[in-house]
């Protein structure tokens, strides 16, 4: 079963997702900042990665600096989630996809589903 890594820091946000994503087929692994999502990718590779940028501990920008300079983890496809940053400023920079909060869930699953099918066909 695919499995999906929700790194995101409001707990609500993270169990919605975690329950919305369930109840569509895949497995998930959830984290409440980027270092717990970094070590958890280390255990089990996601086929995506829903990323919050603003976050304790570990954000989005630091998470994904690290991602990429890990040999292991670097081709995992992230799609970042953002209330503050504007999404197509945070897409350039960090060369990914990224969708702005409150989440269009519909959105949300169709890039999912894209990533986590292309790493099963793949």
């Amino acid at each position: 079963m695919p499995c999906v890594l929700i790194v995101e820091d409001d707990e609500d946000v993270r169990d919605f997702m975690d329950v919305l994503l369930r109840g569509s087929g895949y497995d998930t692994m959830t984290a409440a900042n980027g270092a717990i999502g970094i070590e958890m990718m280390h255990h089990r590779k996601p086929c995506i990665v829903l990323l919050d940028m603003m976050m304790p501990v570990m954000d989005g920008w630091t998470f994904r600096a690290r991602q990429i300079a890990d040999p292991e983890l670097e081709g995992i496809p992230v799609v970042c989630l953002t209330a503050i940053f504007e999404p197509q400023v945070v897409a350039e920079r960090l060369k990914l996809r990224c969708l702005s909060k409150p989440v269009d869930f519909d959105r949300l699953l169709a890039e999912v589903s894209s990533a986590c099918r292309a790493e099963v066909q793949g």
